[in-house]
């Protein structure tokens, strides 16, 4: 059995060294701008799913269902390749020839959406976490519905879901390597791509894997930083 041959210096020269830095950009903004859909989205229909409103909640329901329900790359084959060809003639012909970047574009939208449906689980079940008593206190003192969901449980949900909506953030963070499938060169599009030219798999991987974890990393520390000073004391947390 023969040892392998380290290469790492090839990763410093161009344009590999270019292709990691292109692929990590890539993969941190794809799932910045994915969370900024998810996060107000599925804010918005886990409140929904805890409201009195029959018709609201069951709209709510069926989008998580959908989505969540729905495997992430199918979902993503779905919207590069189906999608265009549902919409009018002249739509879809935009959608696949003039739209600027439309595997990015592609990509951000549907992460986003699947995720959407993660949050908002998050944030029903932080919702409902929440004793009845607390509902019924404000009801209580005179404030609308509106006014409970807005001053005593939305603020006291987000306080108990840190954890579990951290792991949503990384979840999107590391579904984003599924970009590959319809073109995007994100950070594992890219060491593959490196692979094919220089054959050096295990450098290229290594430090994709290294990347992936540095921010991991970071997201969980900053992360804990905030649940520690936002913790209500005496609180459980969802998923803690």
């Amino acid at each position: 059995m023969g040892v392998y041959n380290w290469n790492w210096s090839i990763l410093f020269k161009e344009p590999y060294l270019g292709w990691i830095i292109s692929g990590f950009g890539n993969t941190i903004l794809i799932a910045l701008l994915a969370w900024a859909i998810a996060f107000p989205l599925g804010s918005v229909i886990g409140i929904l799913r805890t409201v009195e409103n029959r018709v609201l909640r069951l709209a709510a329901t069926t989008y998580v269902e959908i989505f969540r329900n729905i495997p992430l790359l199918v979902q993503m084959f779905l919207w590069y390749f189906v999608v265009p060809e549902l919409l009018p003639a002249d739509w879809g012909r935009w959608v696949k020839r003039d739209l600027p970047y439309p595997q990015f574009i592609t990509v951000v939208l549907c992460l986003g959406l699947y995720t959407a449906a993660r949050v908002a689980e998050q944030v029903r079940s932080g919702i409902e976490a929440i004793p009845r008593g607390q509902r019924n206190a404000g009801l209580a003192m005179g404030l609308t519905p509106t006014q409970v969901y807005r001053h005593v449980l939305i603020p006291v949900a987000y306080r108990t879901i840190i954890p579990p909506l951290t792991s949503d953030f990384l979840g999107v963070f590391k579904n984003s390597s599924l970009a590959l499938t319809i073109g995007v060169l994100e950070l594992t599009a890219q060491s593959r791509q490196i692979e094919e030219y220089t054959f050096a798999a295990f450098e290229a991987f290594a430090v994709a894997t290294v990347l992936y974890c540095l921010v991991t990393g970071l997201v969980i520390a900053i992360m804990r930083v905030v649940e520690t000073r936002t913790r209500i004391v005496g609180a459980i947390t969802v998923g803690g």
